[in-house]
């Protein structure tokens, strides 16, 4: 380890959490329906479910806006307080304008600065929240607002079981505020990591490839997975990522209250509790029910626990999630 130090000097905390569901209910069963697969091969090697799908009329910025106002309801907070609103979603509802701006309008924001995090797929959520802890260093902010929504029903080829039967869409919310100085509570250390890869992608639709009938016909706008290839990166470094925010921040991982990790597979979090030598409970799981959610993923097992009243004053937590690119890391925070 480095002599560099991490922390923040400004004490914060999650004052409110919020989620929003799709109504359609998409379970293994009804998959068998269309694609070779099975309800017993699916639960095996992804511990899912069912999934939810969001309607055809609506966008991701439909479930964002939903997620938001529960969890500014569950903070007791007005849209007019935030002063600033991220969103992560590599399905945003257009490439222009800004989905974070979208859902400002519709929540009546109107001194927020929107964010955008679109790249980093399921790891945006770490990102998000990395940079709401850094904004609140500021003076000039108090409330942020962090929003993760992906809507991956859209972009995973209907006729593709290695995808079809791994996403579901979901968005989450955590309203981010200042606490109390000298609490003790806020963003005690980070870890993060990159190595590029094409294994998880969307080949078409920038600039390099831009949209054409041959790249429709190709199917080259869904996304595409190597599934051996996520499981090998995110099993090597999900848990050393992990370990290292712990070390940084002064803590055994044993005393790590709660874990809420990127819900992709239960398989791959159960190698990374068991790698780290820490109890499967102290994890919770939400991707039996919703699949994996993406950037939201982590932020609904954060929402579970937080909507139950388990996450206490000083309870110490670990966010941490990898996404397609690809890119990882953590975050280790004290509740206030």
């Amino acid at each position: 380890m480095s002599a560099r130090q991490y922390g923040l000097p400004v004490s914060i905390t999650v004052s409110g959490t919020g989620v929003h569901l799709p109504d359609t209910v998409v379970t293994n069963r009804m998959l068998e329906e269309t694609l070779e697969t099975s309800d017993e091969w699916i639960v095996r090697r992804t511990g899912i479910r069912e999934r939810r799908w969001l309607a055809p009329e609506r966008a991701t910025s439909d479930m964002g806006i939903a997620a938001a106002r529960s969890a500014l309801q569950a903070a007791g907070m007005p849209a007019s307080d935030v002063d600033a609103i991220v969103v992560s979603t590599y399905t945003y509802d257009q490439p222009l304008p800004s989905t974070a701006l979208i859902i400002k309008d519709a929540l009546g924001a109107p001194r927020a600065l929107p964010f955008d995090v679109t790249q980093a797929a399921c790891a945006g959520g770490v990102q998000a929240m990395l940079l709401a802890a850094h904004l609140l260093q500021s003076p000039a902010m108090e409330t942020v607002l962090v929003i993760a929504a992906d809507c991956a029903s859209r972009v995973t080829d209907p006729r593709d079981r290695v995808t079809r039967i791994f996403f579901g869409d979901a968005a989450a919310a955590a309203v981010v505020t200042r606490a109390a100085s000298g609490s003790g509570a806020g963003l005690l250390s980070w870890d993060y990591g990159s190595q590029l890869s094409y294994d998880v992608e969307i080949q078409a639709g920038g600039s390099r490839v831009p949209p054409s009938a041959a790249t429709i016909a190709d199917r080259r706008h869904y996304l595409r997975m190597d599934g051996r290839a996520v499981w090998n990166t995110a099993t090597a470094n999900l848990p050393e990522s992990i370990a290292n925010a712990a070390r940084r921040a002064q803590l055994p991982i044993g005393e790590i209250t709660h874990f809420f990790l990127h819900q992709a597979n239960l398989n791959i979090l159960t190698e990374t509790m068991t790698h780290l030598g820490v109890p499967m409970d102290r994890a919770p799981v939400t991707l039996d029910k919703l699949g994996n959610t993406g950037a939201a993923g982590m932020f609904t097992a954060l929402h579970q626990t937080f909507a139950q009243g388990r996450l206490k004053p000083g309870d110490t937590y670990i966010l941490s999630a990898i996404g397609a690119g690809f890119q990882w890391g953590t975050l280790c925070f004290r509740h206030a």
